[in-house]
């Protein structure tokens, strides 16, 4: 009944990082997280809070990536990742997005919790 009411007065839901990381599941197939996370199709996503875009060691990435002057905060990942190619048009990803507002606010607060190291903050 609350999340009802709350979702019905446009009151936002506080994020949940344990739900986070079940919506990181969607984003295995192409990233890594965590202690020892490597570069897989897509760049490691340790420390991507305040992180310049296009910037992991030894990921490839667009040009578009590059160039595109991001940084990483919970704003700019909200949007991107709603619809990354109209966010960042050239990028090379290839995922269509997360439409449910609460999914991208758990996801943020799931990787927004891991620093550079791949540590919990």
């Amino acid at each position: 009944m609350a999340l009802a009411l709350a979702a019905s007065t446009g009151v936002a839901v506080a994020a949940d990082a344990e739900a986070g990381a079940v919506q990181f599941r969607k984003c295995t197939p192409c990233h890594n997280i965590g202690p020892g996370a490597k570069n897989k199709v897509g760049p490691e996503l340790n420390g991507l809070e305040g992180r310049h875009s296009g910037i992991v060691e030894g990921f490839n990435y667009s040009d578009a990536n590059k160039n595109s002057g991001i940084t990483w905060n919970k704003e700019t990942f909200l949007e991107y990742i709603t619809d990354p190619r109209k966010k960042i048009p050239g990028t090379k990803m290839v995922f269509a997005g997360i439409k449910n507002e609460q999914d991208r606010e758990n996801l943020w607060a799931y990787l927004s919790s891991f620093k550079a190291d791949g540590s919990k903050k």
